[in-house]
């Protein structure tokens, strides 16, 4: 079991980090640099961004990390005496509430209703503002959620070994 555990762990950790970076490069500059566009140029590079990162292999490290740190979490309640077990409850389930259940209530929905709307249409310039103004937060979200997650399963790991 312990064998299972670490490698679960260092998987986690290897994968929250790309995701964080993910996020990170989002947050710091990728959105500045689209809202920076003219605005149907802007759009349709995100829309395009939205389309393309469902079919790479973003989408399975995005579930198979999700499900990691979900089972990471509940290692950490049945092992809770052992050493980095707070640190796997923490880290896991900051993970699966910071970035996969803000993603799902938060990112997806805007995501959605960004690729319903055509980038030369009239309602486009609303929607770009209300997609930058609300898509932008929840992402800041999930970069520190991806962070602290990878710092607390770094933290499970060390306590492990």
């Amino acid at each position: 079991m312990e064998f299972v555990t670490i490698f679960l762990v260092w998987f986690a950790v290897v994968s929250v980090g790309i995701m964080a970076g993910i996020y990170f490069a989002f947050s710091v500059f990728v959105m500045q640099s689209l809202d920076a566009l003219e605005r149907s140029v802007g759009m349709t590079a995100m829309q395009s961004i939205n389309r393309i990162i469902q079919k790479s292999l973003f989408l399975p490290l995005f579930f198979l990390s999700s499900l990691a740190c979900l089972l990471i979490a509940v290692m950490g309640v049945m092992q809770w005496e052992e050493p980095g077990s707070w640190q796997m409850v923490t880290g896991g389930t900051l993970y699966v509430l910071g970035m996969l259940i803000v993603t799902i209530v938060g990112n997806v929905p805007l995501n959605n209703a960004l690729e319903a709307t055509k980038a030369d249409g009239p309602g486009a310039e609303a929607m770009w503002r209300r997609y930058m103004q609300r898509w932008l937060p929840w992402n800041h979200v999930r970069t520190l959620s991806c962070t602290v997650s990878m710092i607390l399963l770094i933290s499970a790991l060390i306590r492990l070994s």
